[in-house]
């Protein structure tokens, strides 16, 4: 099923964010949105989560679809550990013993079985990141809005989230839309990546990268020629 956007209309003082805005998502994908600041990226998830309201548009596909968000800051309740935190967001309708074994599993492929019982004080920055998208894939969502969540990592970090990310959502490929600064990340994520012109923003360029996220290799001449487009995209 298509999700689409179709005539945005969104101003807040005297700048225009959004002026007869149009774009569009496939389910089962991950779409990278890449942009200059101030072109309204954050705005237009917030906008598709009903965050914030549109001046005017029609959205469809997506207020019948249930969301979850992975924020730069990670937001975990500090009084609650890993285990915790990421059963909280299941709900009391779901068994008690049913909800320890989904964290458990989440715990697991996150790579934090060594860490379950700690509290988000006591987790490193990266850490703190993996247990917010292990809460994100918990909540029974069928889109995921991601605003910048590796924003701030140093690089080793920022792959190993992604190698980790990358392998969730193959065993469970929800909608997954992904606002980035950063154009690796984009390419490394993205089954499509969509570039966002300043402010009234407007689609400058989509790519689609049809390429096994184990088989991305930044250095390949392939990514390193979408890499120059994106960039020659963005005006950098």
């Amino acid at each position: 099923m298509k999700l689409e956007i179709k005539g945005l209309y969104k101003k807040f003082g005297k700048l225009t964010l959004f002026n007869d805005f149009n774009i569009e998502f496939q389910d089962g994908t991950i779409s990278s949105i890449l942009g200059p600041s101030g072109c309204g990226k954050t705005t237009l998830l917030n906008i598709i989560g009903d965050i914030v309201k549109a001046d005017s548009g029609i959205l469809t596909g997506f207020r019948e679809k249930t969301i979850s968000y992975i924020f730069q800051d990670a937001r975990l309740l500090p009084w609650k550990t890993v285990e915790e935190n990421i059963e909280f967001v299941l709900g009391r309708d779901i068994p008690v013993v049913r909800r320890k074994e989904i964290s458990a599993q989440l715990i697991r492929l996150m790579e934090l079985e060594d860490f379950a019982d700690y509290y988000p004080s006591k987790l490193s920055g990266g850490m703190r990141q993996r247990v917010s998208i292990a809460r994100a894939f918990a909540y029974p969502s069928d889109i995921i809005l991601m605003d910048e969540p590796l924003k701030g990592l140093d690089i080793k970090l920022k792959l190993n989230l992604i190698r980790i990310f990358s392998r969730m959502w193959q065993a469970d490929k929800r909608t997954v839309i992904f606002v980035t600064h950063d154009v690796d990340e984009a390419l490394l994520l993205g089954n499509e990546i969509i570039v966002l012109s300043p402010a009234p923003a407007g689609i400058i360029l989509k790519k689609q990268v049809d390429i096994p996220f184990e088989k991305r290799i930044l250095e390949s001449d392939y990514f390193r020629e979408l890499k120059k487009s994106l960039i020659s995209a963005l005006g950098n």
